[in-house]
C-alpha cells in the first residue's frame, strides 16, 4: 500500500508541473508515470497494462486508492490537462476553465479556418483514408474500390490537369450555349432559353437548381412515398449576404471573383465588369424574393401540394410538364395529374416578373458563372489560386490545403460508400458499436423518463411523445451491407471513373447520383435503406425527422468523443452529449412537427404546444442576447433554436443516463493529476468536446448563415441552465454559470435579459449592449470543394455540426 500511495502522490504532485513545461502533454504525463514507477519497489509498468486489460475503472477493482492508472486513463488525463486552464473560476466561465489552454496555445494552420475536436479527429481520419485510397489496386479488386482509387489518382494528377488546361470546361460551355461575357457580341441570344440550358445542365452533370430548386424526396405528410419538390433558387452566395448588395464586403469579394474568373476564361475586363454586375443584380433579385431561413422552420408552410396542371395554370411562364420530365431520368415520366410540392408559392409568383424583366444575356451570364465557378476547382492552378483569394476574403483561410488532403476529401465525399467500406474494414472497432448502442438505449430511457415528469405536457401529448421516442431507430457505425462486396457492386454498377479526366469524372458522378435519387420517385420508401446510412467515414451525427432515426457513423466513435479505454464519465460527457443532442432533435422546434412515423402532422394539444413555444422562446431569447466577442455580432436566436434546444436536452439526458449507469455498475475512479469528482469530469468532458478556435472571418460567416451557435455558447448556454452542473461545482446563486432564472427542459422559467447580458459579459468579456442530399457545389461562399454525389439535405435532417457537411 505504501508503494501505491507513493505512486498516486507522485502523479498528483508532478502532473501539472510537467504539463506546464513540456510541449506535448501526453508525453508529459506518461513521463511522470514512468518516473513515479521507478520509485515504487516491485511495481512494473506491465502491471498497469494488465490492469487495463481487466477494465479497472471501477472503485473496488485492484487499483491505487481512487485513481485510475491504466495507460488509457493516463492518456485521457494528459489530454484533459493539455486543454484546460484550472486558474479560471469554473463558476464564472466554464468554457475557458475547460478549454483555456487550448484557446491560448492553438494556432490555426494557414490552410484551415478553425481547429476543434471535429477537425482534429478529421485530420486523423484523413491520414487513414489516404493510405486506403492511394494503395495500388490488385488485379481482382472489386469495382467500388477501384473507383475510389481511380478518382483519387485523377485528383492527384496535377501535371495532367495543367496539361489539359481550360479545354475540358470550355468545350462543355460551348455545348451548353456559350458564356456571353466571354463570347462577346457573337453570342446567339435567339437560340438560348434558361429552360433549355437547365435541360443541358442535367445531361452534363451540373446543378439544375440555379433558377429554381428541383428535388425528389420523401413526401412529408405521406412518408411512405416520394414526391417531386420545387423550391426557391440555390444561390451562389448566402441570401443573408446578397440582400445587403455591393455595400457589403463579402458581396464585393464575390463580385470581384465573378469578374476575374470571366477574364481568365477570355472575357474583356470592362465588359465583364458591366455584364456581371447585371448578373449579380439578377441574383440579388432571386435572393430578395426567397424566403429567409427564419421563415422556413415551419414545415407546414413549405408543404403546398399541387397537380402539375394546377401549377401550369397558376405559374404559366414555362411548360412545367416538359420541364419536369426533362429533368427526371429518361425512363421515368409523369403526367399533368402528378401531384408535386411547391415549397414557396410567393417565390414562384415573383419569379415570373424577375425573369420577364431580365435580359436573356444577363441570365445566361449568371448561369454560366455558376457552372464555371463550380468547375474551376477541378482545373488549373491559376483558377484555384484565384479561388483562394476569394476564400481568404470570406473565411480568412490563407493557403490551399495539401493536395492529398483535398483529394482524400473529394474521394470520400464523392464515393462515400466505397471509401467507407474500406475504412470500417480496416479501422473500426466493433466494441465501439456495442458500447454506443448501450449508451443510446440508456440515454433514450432517461429522455422518456423526463417526458413522464414534464409538468406542462398533457397526458395525450405525453403519450404520443413517449411513443415517438420509443419508435426512434438507431444506426451506429455502419450497416452490415457495407461489408458485402456484391451489394457495393450492384450500387455502383452504372458508374464509371476515368483516372485521366478529373472534371469529367466529377460530372459523371453527379449524373449517377442524381439518377439514383430521382429514380426512387416510384419506389416504396425504405426508411432503413442501407445506402442512406452507409457513409461511415465522417465525423458527425444525424437525426432525420422523416425517418425518426438517429445515426452515429463510425468516424465519430473515436478520439475526444469515445474510447473504451477511459472512464465512462468521459464518454457520457462527450459522445453521450452528442447522442442526447440527436435524440432531442426529434422534439426541437422542427422535429416536433413530425410524428413517430415521420409524417408531418400536428400531434400536440393546443395548451401543450403553447407551453412548448414559451419554452422555445426562452431559448431564443437567451441565445439571441449572446454577443460573440471576436466579431461583436449577436447570435441569431431563431435560426439556432433547434440546435440549442438539442444541446440543452442532450446534456441533461446524458448526465442522468451516466448516473443510472453508476447505480448499476458502481462508481468510477478519478483520473491521475485531476482532483475532480466523476460528475465534475463529466461536465469537463462535455465542455472540451467544443474547444474551438476560429478565424474572425469564419466566425462571422458562421453566425450570419449557420444554425449552430459558436462553440463557447454550446457550453455556456446549456450548462448555465443546468441545476446539476451548479450543484456539482458548488456555484453560488446568481453567479454567471448559475443564474437565478434558467431555460430548463422541464420547467418554463425565464431569465431576464439584463441578468443574462451581465453574466455573458463576465464570462467572455463581450461588450454589454447599449439598450435593455446532390451537392453539385458547396456554396461558393465556403471556399471549399464540392461533394458531388451527396444529396442535398432533405427537410428535417439535423446534424451535430455544419449542415453543409451532413
Amino acid at each position: 500500500m505504501a508503494g501505491d500511495n507513493q505512486l498516486v502522490k507522485a502523479l498528483k504532485e508532478n502532473s501539472v508541473r510537467y504539463i506546464k513545461t513540456t510541449a506535448n502533454a501526453t508525453d508529459a504525463i506518461e513521463k511522470t508515470t514512468a518516473e513515479a514507477l521507478e520509485g515504487v519497489p516491485g511495481l512494473e509498468k506491465h502491471e498497469l497494462e494488465d490492469e487495463h486489460k481487466q477494465s479497472p475503472n471501477h472503485v473496488g477493482n485492484k487499483n491505487h486508492e481512487d485513481v485510475c492508472l491504466t495507460p488509457g486513463c493516463i492518456h485521457t488525463a494528459s489530454k484533459v490537462l493539455e486543454a484546460m486552464d484550472p486558474e479560471v473560476e469554473p463558476c464564472d466561465d466554464f468554457y475557458t476553465f475547460a478549454c483555456g489552454a487550448f484557446l491560448r496555445d492553438t494556432n490555426i494552420p494557414d490552410e484551415k479556418v478553425s481547429v476543434n475536436t471535429f477537425s482534429t479527429i478529421g485530420d486523423r481520419l484523413q491520414e487513414q483514408l489516404r493510405t486506403l485510397v492511394s494503395e495500388e489496386s490488385p488485379a481482382n479488386e472489386a469495382k467500388p474500390f477501384r473507383l475510389a482509387k481511380d478518382f483519387f489518382k485523377a485528383c492527384m494528377n496535377k501535371s495532367l490537369i495543367e496539361e489539359r488546361g481550360l479545354k475540358p470546361l470550355t468545350d462543355i460551355i460551348d455545348n451548353l450555349g456559350g458564356w456571353p461575357v466571354v463570347v462577346g457580341d457573337a453570342w446567339d441570344e435567339n437560340s438560348w432559353t434558361w429552360v433549355e440550358a437547365v435541360k443541358k445542365f442535367r445531361k452534363y452533370g451540373y446543378s439544375v437548381d440555379y433558377i429554381l430548386d428541383f428535388s425528389v424526396g420523401i413526401d412529408l405528410k405521406k412518408s411512405s412515398q416520394r414526391t417531386i419538390d420545387l423550391d426557391q433558387s440555390a444561390l451562389g452566395l448566402s441570401r443573408e449576404y446578397l440582400i445587403k448588395g455591393l455595400e457589403d464586403k463579402i458581396v464585393q469579394a464575390y463580385y470581384s471573383y465573378m469578374v476575374d474568373l470571366a477574364v481568365i476564361y477570355g472575357a474583356d475586363r470592362p465588359r465583364a465588369e458591366k455584364e456581371l454586375n447585371d448578373s449579380l443584380a439578377f441574383e440579388i433579385k432571386l435572393a430578395n424574393i426567397s424566403l429567409p431561413n427564419e421563415k422556413r422552420r415551419n414545415a407546414t408552410t413549405l408543404y403546398n401540394p399541387m397537380k402539375i396542371e394546377e401549377v401550369q395554370k397558376t405559374y404559366n411562364y414555362i411548360d412545367w410538364l416538359d420541364y419536369i420530365n426533362a429533368i427526371l431520368p429518361e425512363k421515368l415520366k409523369v403526367t399533368e395529374k402528378e401531384q408535386i410540392i411547391i415549397s414557396v408559392p410567393t417565390f414562384f409568383k415573383d419569379l415570373e416578373e424577375v425573369l420577364k424583366t431580365t435580359p436573356k444575356r444577363t441570365i445566361a451570364n449568371y448561369m454560366m458563372w455558376r457552372v464555371s465557378a463550380f468547375s474551376s476547382f477541378f482545373l488549373t492552378e491559376e483558377l484555384r489560386k484565384r479561388q483562394l483569394v476569394y476564400s481568404t476574403a470570406i473565411s480568412g483561410k490563407q493557403e490551399q490545403e495539401p493536395r492529398w488532403k483535398e483529394c482524400v476529401d473529394m474521394t470520400s465525399g464523392s464515393l462515400p460508400i466505397s471509401v467507407g467500406a474500406l475504412y470500417v474494414r480496416k479501422h473500426f472497432k466493433e466494441d465501439a458499436k456495442r458500447t454506443a448502442l448501450e449508451m443510446v438505449n440508456g440515454i433514450r430511457s432517461e429522455f422518456q423518463k423526463i417526458l413522464t415528469t414534464v409538468p406542462w405536457m398533457d397526458d395525450k401529448t405525453r403519450k404520443a411523445a413517449i411513443a415517438k421516442a420509443q419508435a426512434m431507430t438507431t444506426h451506429i457505425g455502419y450497416p452490415d451491407e457495407i461489408m458485402n462486396n456484391s451489394k457495393l457492386e450492384e450500387y455502383y454498377k452504372d458508374l464509371t471513373v476515368d483516372p485521366e479526366r478529373y472534371l469529367e469524372s466529377v460530372l459523371a458522378m453527379n449524373v449517377f447520383g442524381t439518377d439514383y435519387a430521382f429514380n426512387k420517385l416510384r419506389q416504396p420508401v425504405n426508411k432503413t435503406d442501407w445506402v442512406t446510412h452507409a457513409r461511415p467515414a465522417i465525423v458527425n451525427a444525424f437525426y432525420s425527422s422523416i425517418e425518426n432515426s438517429i445515426q452515429f457513423p463510425a468516424g465519430i466513435l473515436q478520439g475526444q468523443f469515445f474510447s473504451a479505454d477511459r472512464p465512462r464519465y468521459m464518454n457520457y460527457g462527450a459522445i453521450g452529449f452528442v447522442i442526447g443532442h440527436e435524440i432531442t432533435h426529434g422534439f426541437d422546434d422542427q422535429g416536433r412537427q413530425f410524428d413517430l412515423d415521420g409524417n408531418l402532422v400536428d400531434w400536440w394539444e393546443p395548451d401543450t404546444k403553447k407551453a412548448y413555444l414559451e419554452k422555445a422562446s426562452c431559448i431564443i431569447d437567451q441565445y439571441g442576447n449572446y454577443t460573440e466577442p471576436s466579431t461583436s455580432l449577436k447570435l441569431n436566436g431563431i435560426n439556432t433554436q433547434g440546435e440549442n434546444i438539442a444541446d440543452n436536452g442532450g446534456i441533461k439526458e446524458s448526465y442522468l443516463a451516466y448516473h443510472k449507469w453508476v447505480e448499476q455498475n458502481g462508481p468510477e475512479l478519478k483520473l491521475p493529476g485531476l482532483d475532480y469528482t466523476p460528475e465534475q469530469m463529466f461536465w469537463i468532458s462535455a465542455a472540451q468536446t467544443w474547444c474551438s478556435v476560429y478565424r474572425p472571418e469564419s466566425m462571422k460567416m458562421r453566425i450570419t448563415t449557420g444554425v449552430h451557435s459558436p462553440a463557447q455558447f454550446r457550453v455556456l448556454g446549456p450548462l448555465s441552465n443546468m441545476r446539476d452542473f451548479a450543484k456539482d461545482f458548488n456555484c453560488p446563486d446568481g453567479s454567471p454559470m448559475n443564474p437565478t432564472h434558467k431555460c430548463e427542459l422541464g420547467n418554463v422559467t425565464l431569465r431576464s435579459t439584463e441578468e443574462r447580458n451581465l453574466a455573458l459579459h463576465l464570462m467572455v468579456g463581450a461588450p454589454l449592449p447599449e439598450a435593455p442530399g446532390i451537392f453539385y457545389e458547396t456554396p461558393v461562399l465556403q471556399g471549399t470543394p464540392p461533394s458531388p454525389s451527396i444529396t442535398r439535405n432533405h427537410r428535417g435532417r439535423s446534424c451535430m455540426i455544419s449542415h453543409r457537411r451532413c
